[in-house]
């Protein structure tokens, strides 16, 4: 995986899970160093100013040291998540963390900041509905994408989850390669390569 030395204002709102106006503002105003390309308006940030960035602001630089999305999968079916982390991680992009309820789920992404969800709606002890809107809750997790996986939910449920923050929804049972797609898509990287 190439490392980049030099991003986008695009990019770095990315890799600090913020606003690219956010950046931009922080770019014009000198905290966040960089140089504009000559002959035109578009910033660029060098890696080493953006590092220095994140962590004067306590933005945590694991996503710039290594790169790779996060993903936390949360489901209580323990033979799914093996299947989906082993072909997240079989990828090579992705670091992946695993909850088996909704309440382990909450305490996770509040720690690990996981860049994607894959979220089964039906948890045994709160449902995948909640913990959208836990997460849609933090302004600090707006740039956190969800989807939700089950198999037992009616149309009218779909759009009921998408309300509550859902960024897609897949029913089961669904070919893992499709989900990795689709999580490719939300998290604009390229889709993987069929091996």
């Amino acid at each position: 995986m190439s490392t980049k030395t030099v991003f986008t204002t695009g990019e770095a709102a990315k890799i600090c899970k913020v606003s690219q106006q956010t950046i931009i503002r922080c770019f014009d105003n000198g905290s966040l160093k960089g140089f504009r390309v000559p002959g035109s308006r578009f910033r660029r940030i060098p890696r080493d100013q953006l590092f220095a960035f994140m962590r004067d602001n306590g933005i945590p630089t694991d996503a710039l040291e290594s790169g790779k999305r996060k993903v936390l999968i949360v489901d209580d079916d323990e033979e799914l998540v093996e299947l989906l982390a082993d072909v997240f991680e079989r990828d090579g992009r992705f670091d992946i963390r695993l909850a088996n309820n909704g309440f382990d789920a909450g305490m996770l992404v509040k720690e690990f900041r996981p860049d994607l969800v894959i979220l089964d709606v039906m948890l045994p002890d709160i449902n995948g509905k909640e913990v959208c809107q836990r997460v849609r809750s933090d302004s600090t997790l707006e740039s956190v994408k969800i989807i939700c996986i089950s198999g037992m939910v009616e149309q009218g449920k779909v759009a009921d989850l998408k309300a509550a923050g859902a960024d897609d929804f897949m029913h089961k049972p669904f070919t893992v390669d499709r989900l990795l797609d689709r999580a490719c898509d939300l998290l604009e990287m390229e889709r993987a390569l069929a091996s």
